[in-house]
């Protein structure tokens, strides 16, 4: 008996959420938001860009962290333009990373304002099938292609466009609403017809610039699963993104868990444990300096809050009269403890009796002095590249990891590839004295 078709999350915080104006992560950040990823089931992380000279290292690092088992089950993946030598680059600058998108605009609008009437769409097919040809033989395991702007791409330019990505051997189509523009109504219908007409399992990038970016990406994924292919929905911690912002990751999750026409209609990846919710959403906040909204679904500090008299009364006697699920299945529910006395912390300046302090909470112990000065640097280098007070989870996955951070917290202006013959550059690191070369690259 086949298996029902499932409804699975691509988390892209390290993609689109750090492309949004004004704001953005250290790559230390970046790993920490890939590991409660991972810790929550979420199938892939479109994690950065593998051509960008200052991605490389901590792409190779989290990939590292994948072999060594510290990232057990999220894929690590890397967004590119459907070009070939975007392809190529990839493969030279990553050699490890199986997993790409390769990315080209299909609508009339985006095809004559960016090209200004230079291009078609047969020649953006015949740019994305070169890249996608490409991709193909230097042998990456997974292939999604991206219709950027799908949304305004006339539906049957849409087939034509996803049907040479599936005979070309795309894994996935990724439809994407670039803009916003679709409505729950419009996407379902689209979506059912593409699953049905090209048979190709489908990705759905929603925006929020109507306000609609989750309904539209649940809505889509119905849509893909009714015309019979599995589904992907793209989301971002606490709605971060570009513009008016993605589908946020919680909000897409709860509403198929628990919404009245998805609730044991739709089956959701069985690996998605709830329960890590609001430790995520904490972090992502924190880190890109957002506070999350007081309204924010599951997550906001009014979530579960009551104060009139009738609401108040109902939640007391039984508190399903007003709560449709539970603070505790986000992992809520507990006390927070705020220091208001002594406080030693640890950071770019911090010194050894204090860095051993802070350890000593943590309890975790060092065997040497050499050991505890190693991760001493590398803690003030993390606490230099973030900004900010280190988060007792970056500080153990400082001394837990310590190659993998290294290799992380360095930041390359000149990437050298890893594939020497096929190009070749002055590596120049930007570091500090106390900074060990990276470790080579696992084979």
């Amino acid at each position: 008996m086949p298996q029902q078709k499932t409804i699975y999350f691509i988390d892209v915080t390290n993609r689109d959420g750090v492309q949004t104006s004004q704001l953005g992560l250290a790559k230390l950040q970046k790993t920490l938001i890939n590991m409660y990823l991972d810790q929550m089931g979420v199938f892939q992380s479109e994690a950065g860009f593998p051509t960008t000279n200052h991605e490389t290292n901590y792409l190779v690092g989290n990939l590292e962290l994948v072999e060594v088992g510290a990232i057990k089950r999220l894929r690590i993946a890397g967004w590119l333009r459907a070009i070939k030598e975007d392809t190529e680059l990839a493969r030279q600058m990553v050699p490890e990373l199986e997993h790409v998108n390769l990315s080209i605009s299909t609508s009339p609008q985006m095809i004559g304002g960016k090209w200004e009437g230079k291009r078609t769409l047969d020649d953006v097919i015949a740019i994305m099938r070169e890249a996608l040809d490409r991709a193909v033989e230097l042998e990456f395991r997974s292939v999604g292609v991206n219709a950027e702007d799908g949304s305004r791409t006339p539906m049957d330019d849409l087939v034509r466009f996803c049907m040479a990505a599936k005979d070309g051997g795309a894994g996935r189509i990724r439809y994407c609403d670039t803009l916003g523009y679709d409505d729950p109504f419009t996407i379902y219908d689209r979506m059912k017809t593409l699953a049905e007409e090209v048979g190709l399992d489908i990705e759905l990038h929603c925006h929020n610039d109507l306000g609609l970016g989750v309904a539209c990406s649940i809505a889509g994924a119905a849509g893909a699963i009714d015309g019979g292919v599995d589904a992907y929905i793209n989301c971002t911690v606490n709605g971060i993104g570009e513009r008016a912002g993605n589908a946020d990751l919680i909000s897409c999750l709860l509403a198929i868990l628990k919404s009245s026409g998805f609730e044991g209609r739709y089956r959701l990846d069985p690996s998605i444990e709830l329960k890590h919710a609001w430790r995520l959403a904490k972090y992502a906040s924190y880190a890109f300096g957002v506070p999350i909204p007081i309204n924010q679904v599951g997550v906001g500090r009014n979530a579960f809050a009551h104060e009139s008299g009738i609401h108040a009364d109902g939640a007391l006697k039984d508190r399903r009269n007003y709560e449709l699920y539970d603070c505790e299945e986000l992992g809520r529910g507990d006390p927070e403890i705020i220091e208001t006395g002594r406080m030693i912390t640890t950071g770019a300046y911090g010194g050894i009796k204090g860095f051993r302090n802070v350890y000593d909470r943590l309890e975790i112990e060092f065997h040497s002095d050499e050991e505890a000065r190693e991760i001493l640097d590398l803690v003030r280098l993390a606490n230099v590249t973030t900004g900010k007070p280190l988060t007792e989870d970056e500080l153990k996955f400082v001394a837990q990891y310590p190659e993998q951070a290294r290799k992380i917290l360095t930041l390359s202006l000149y990437q050298e590839p890893k594939i020497k013959e096929k190009r070749t550059k002055v590596t120049r690191k930007i570091g500090f004295p106390w900074e060990k070369p990276p470790a080579p690259v696992k084979k």
